[in-house]
């Protein structure tokens, strides 16, 4: 299974535009049963949800937090990646998750994610810290653009633990759990969930475990395989890092609309980034940042107009339109109709 399955998640890595869509397996079903409206939540996050069809696409880093953090406040759910993490199986994690099976034990299981978890996802800090009897696995975001992202470290952080409890039993207890977010009011499901003792307003969000529970075996250990992938992913690195720099500018895009009238000086800063060197940069691509802006509309509005519970001055809203004047004005530009007209 896993020697079948290996290399779409492989070849995905070539093309991630933030996070590898295996991160949301199941995110779509979890949202309806939370009792939240999904394509609302997607709506608002500006996420097509065709994205979310195989682990081999990608999001957009900053879009795929944003969906957990609406989740949890459209859904009433305060501990929606708490609970959304529980679920993960190993394998659902994609790429990650086969080169951790593939390891030979489960600490070096734990090495290997932590240092080819940027294939995975980008912007963001994975590794292992000595600790003398133990090993801390740290995690953390950092992307300047993303601000709120308790959801994310909860569900992260419960993703690892499954794939940690696959290897040592489905009650086994970590030395510590911490988070850099401040406790939240139902602080004791964390306790209960983790078996363990949880931190707030910590460094990093982290699990902390003892080393001599870390040398048991992978039960789906693959020397070979894990080789192939280790070698590949190493290739397949220096792809990830000719990204486009449009690419960067379009989730920034996406995250300002819903503030209304994106403006190149604050996503610029966002990127700390002067504005004329971002539009230098877009303009090597053939692209300028008003162009840019209608492109990013114009494919979120496609795929607004085809959800029916989204009113058509809720659209103009998410697109950063003030008034619904102007969107009709974009659609007749984009497709030749008004809003109302394509909807019918």
């Amino acid at each position: 299974m896993i020697r079948s399955s290996s290399t779409q998640h492989l070849t995905a890595s070539m093309c991630n535009q933030g996070v590898l869509s295996a991160a949301a397996s199941g995110l779509s079903d979890f949202i309806v049963n939370k009792g939240a409206d999904v394509d609302r939540v997607f709506g608002i996050s500006g996420i097509n949800p065709e994205l979310l069809l195989s682990p081999t696409l990608s999001l957009q880093l900053p879009n795929y937090c944003r969906v957990l953090e609406q989740a949890a406040e459209l859904s009433g759910c305060d501990n929606f990646g708490l609970h959304y993490g529980q679920q993960f199986q190993p394998k659902s994690l994609g790429l990650i998750g086969y080169i951790g099976l593939c390891s030979p034990t489960l600490e070096t299981a734990l090495q290997n994610m932590a240092e080819y978890f940027h294939l995975h996802q980008k912007d963001t800090l994975t590794r292992m810290v000595d600790l003398g009897e133990c090993w801390r696995l740290d995690y953390q975001i950092q992307h300047g653009a993303i601000l709120t992202r308790r959801q994310d470290a909860e569900l992260t952080l419960g993703m690892l633990m499954n794939v940690i409890r696959e290897v040592l039993g489905a009650h086994y207890s970590p030395r510590e759990i911490h988070f850099e977010h401040t406790r939240p009011e139902l602080w004791q499901e964390h306790s209960k969930l983790f078996n363990a003792s949880v931190y707030f307003d910590q460094p990093f969000n982290s699990i902390v475990l003892l080393k001599k529970d870390l040398q048991h075996s992978m039960p789906t250990s693959d020397p070979l395989l894990l080789t192939v992938m280790l070698d590949s992913l190493r290739l397949l690195n220096l792809s990830m890092q000719s990204q486009q720099f449009s690419d960067q500018v379009r989730s920034h895009i996406q995250l300002e609309l819903s503030e209304g009238e994106p403006v190149l000086e604050k996503v610029a800063a966002d990127l700390g980034l002067r504005s004329y060197v971002l539009a230098r940069r877009l303009k090597t691509e053939g692209l300028n940042f008003s162009a840019l802006v209608d492109q990013v509309r114009c494919e979120l509005a496609e795929h607004y107009i085809g959800q029916k519970n989204i009113s058509i001055s809720e659209m103009a809203l998410l697109l950063g339109y003030s008034e619904v004047s102007a969107l009709s004005r974009a659609f007749k530009r984009w497709f030749g109709v008004n809003p109302r007209q394509l909807r019918h």
